[in-house]
């Protein structure tokens, strides 16, 4: 259809052989694979966002104004006007009135089109101009009188650059065409379930008939849609539960013992632990001595205590005669998790390795050696542990920490320097009971919902920028207490593009406003060291006020710091907010966090500054995150592995999901070649998205 619209010819001369969507040249395989499409069944699934009616023609006197409307009619007058700008301004009528097209941007051949006499049907929004009623930039063709309307409603589908909506619709219609629409699910199973038959929801969803509610289409709750989204959610569970399936049937070392390092390490910790880290430890432990691999993912909120659980599996694992390994995402965050570690085991005997940037060369070497001989039985270390020069004499158990910063290939390198060790998965950012249900179908989970006695609730205060002399005294009263504190900010180096403030200018700010205190500065771009003397300076009371970016984010423990305050909070995430957060509250003062935020604000960033000043439970935050971001940016999903939903959605379609879970294991079980059909089709790289 017109108004500059090109239509793209999909066919050629011959088939490229090793081509999935035959019949099209490379080009055009370059765009569509950038949409995720590489076979004729990725076109069929790259259904429409929504949907135009050219069905119907809308006399000109009767289109409603501000809707997408049909009209057509007679080119009476046309002509290229120069003000205010160059137009090409023609005036349509019909037997019922006339409307002006305007076209701002256009070609020769268009004006050529746009003849007086010529006959043109207009697909656009009618509104009211300066000339009268007017579409702007319409699609448009030139028709014959009588010419045929379409039967069905026209299907508009994402797209690319270069990858024209018309050359969608033919490259999707030869698809439906050719491919094999027989259903997947058992004709028992779909009626049970009252679903609609899979060829009739694709056909309906690509081809609606004139009669079907646009509303109803575009809100996604049509049967047809509903097929769809539980096909996808299914598959995705089947996926998961056959990996899982597979990694029970391998052997992995069993980690039984719970002996004299483990009593040795219980008896050296100086608290009690919480009746939920009881119960969570003694969940890993009956995994740990099984003869298969535990995948187990550990959640607690910022604070819970899940450092110590890790530590108990770690010396299960010791005990039994075999070794473990904590890899965790950042520098400082895994050379907390060393101190910690080694604090509590090398008073025992057991020597802790640490793998990481800031380790010398000679260091490096002579740790490489004692792991690589079980001398080291325990390692901590950022992704160096899984470097190609790392060899564990007997790996039984792999701890990865923040899980979700570490892309699939990385977690599996680390897996690998084993026999099948056993993994447990740590994260401080709660995921939400239905993102639990379909991503993590095939992981057992483990949750800490208590926090350690002597933790304190932190107040949080919000305060407009234009407040900063009162934030600023309230850090020198909070100093001068004998207190520490905390100066978040965004960016390293200031931005004009951003506004942000920069913690380099800001560092300089306050170290001129507080010459009595001792100022540092921690950022990202710091070398290790430097960065770690920092810290290390901060937690022993030689710095009063932090300046930093959130490199501070995870593993900083410092008693003493009870203020924090985060500048430009608007531009921060939910479980970023909450995990900066959690950094004061680890003393017995009481704790303040103030987040500073500057006018104006979207309204994104006035929900989420509410849901983290009204609640301190990184659960409810979780879930309130999840429903301003989705599933896709919340879970950091082009890293972790996952085959991310394209038309479910686990929050809004939680009744399909329930469904499509109880469905499952009674595929698994009695219908297998359904299962191998319904995988390849929907994931036919399944293997690729399994966990490691």
């Amino acid at each position: 259809m017109g108004g500059g619209e090109r239509t793209e010819r999909i066919e050629t001369g011959q088939d490229v052989p090793d081509a999935v969507i035959h019949g099209v040249p490379k080009a055009i395989r370059d765009k569509l694979a950038k949409l995720g499409i590489t076979r004729d069944f990725d076109l069929i699934l790259h259904l429409p966002l929504r949907y135009v009616d050219e069905t119907h023609l809308y006399p000109i006197r009767e289109a409603p104004l501000h809707h997408t409307v049909q009209v057509e009619g007679v080119v009476v007058q046309a002509e290229v006007r120069f003000r205010p700008r160059r137009q090409l301004v023609c005036l349509i009528e019909d037997a019922t009135g006339s409307l002006y097209l305007r076209l701002i941007h256009f070609y020769p051949n268009q004006v050529k089109a746009l003849q007086t006499g010529a006959r043109v049907r207009l697909l656009g929004e009618i509104r009211q101009g300066f000339l009268g009623l007017e579409m702007v930039h319409p699609q448009f063709r030139v028709v014959k009188e009588a010419a045929p309307l379409k039967e069905n409603l026209t299907p508009v589908y994402p797209t690319t650059a270069g990858l024209s909506q018309a050359s969608l619709r033919a490259l999707v219609a030869k698809a439906l065409a050719r491919a094999d629409l027989a259903d997947t699910l058992p004709e028992g199973v779909r009626r049970e379930l009252e679903l609609m038959e899979f060829s009739a929801a694709v056909r309906y969803l690509h081809e609606p008939p004139p009669d079907a509610s646009l509303a109803g289409l575009e809100a996604r709750d049509h049967p047809a849609w509903q097929r769809l989204k539980f096909d996808e959610l299914l598959a995705q569970q089947l996926s998961m539960r056959r990996h899982a399936q597979l990694r029970r049937s391998r052997g992995a070392p069993v980690l039984n013992r719970q002996g004299e390092l483990t009593a040795r390490l219980r008896a050296r910790l100086p608290f009690r632990l919480t009746a939920a880290q009881e119960r969570v430890v003694a969940e890993i432990a009956r995994d740990l001595a099984q003869p298969h691999p535990m995948h187990r993912l550990l959640q607690g909120d910022v604070g819970s205590g899940k450092t110590v659980v890790a530590a108990l599996a770690c010396a299960q694992a010791m005990d039994s005669g075999w070794q473990a390994a904590v890899m965790a995402p950042t520098e400082i965050l895994a050379e907390q998790h060393y101190r910690k570690l080694a604090d509590w085991f090398e008073p025992l005997g057991v020597r802790v390795a640490w793998l990481s940037a800031s380790v010398s060369r000679k260091e490096r070497a002579e740790w490489l050696r004692l792991i690589a001989q079980g001398e080291a039985p325990l390692a901590v270390g950022t992704h160096a542990l899984f470097q190609e020069e790392v060899e564990f004499a007997r790996l039984g158990l792999a701890v990865v920490d923040e899980q979700h910063r570490f892309g699939v290939a990385q977690r599996l390198a680390l897996h690998n320097k084993g026999m099948n060790p056993h993994q447990l998965m740590m994260s401080a950012t709660p995921i939400p009971r239905t993102l639990a249900m379909s991503y993590y179908a095939d992981l057992d989970l483990s949750v800490i919902d208590e926090l350690p006695p002597g933790r304190t609730p932190v107040l949080t205060k919000l305060v407009d920028e234009s407040r900063r002399d009162e934030v600023i005294a309230r850090i020198r009263a909070a100093c001068r207490e004998g207190r520490q504190a905390y100066w978040v900010c965004p960016l390293v180096e200031e931005s004009e593009k951003l506004q942000l403030k920069a913690a380099q200018a800001t560092y300089a700010s306050l170290a001129a406003s507080f010459p009595e205190l001792r100022v540092g500065l921690v950022h990202g771009r710091m070398g290790v060291r430097e960065k770690a003397e920092v810290m290390e300076a901060f937690k022993a009371g030689a710095i009063d006020l932090l300046v930093a970016t959130t490199v501070i984010e995870v593993g900083v423990d410092v008693p003493n710091a009870s203020l924090m305050v985060i500048e430009h909070a608007e531009r921060m995430g939910l479980s970023q907010l909450h995990q900066l957060r959690g950094r004061v509250g680890r003393g017995a003062a009481a704790s303040v966090c103030i987040l500073l935020y500057q006018q104006p604000l979207s309204e994104t960033a006035r929900a989420r500054l509410k849901i983290i000043y009204e609640s301190a439970d990184g659960f409810e935050i979780a879930r309130q995150d999840l429903a301003l971001r989705g599933p896709g940016e919340f879970l950091g999903a082009r890293q972790s592995g996952l085959p991310m939903l394209r038309i479910a959605d686990p929050t809004a379609d939680e009744a399909l999901m329930q469904a499509a879970r109880d469905l499952a294991p009674r595929l698994l079980k009695r219908h297998p070649e359904a299962v191998e059909r319904h995988l390849s089709r929907w994931l036919p790289q399944a293997e690729e998205y399994m966990k490691a």
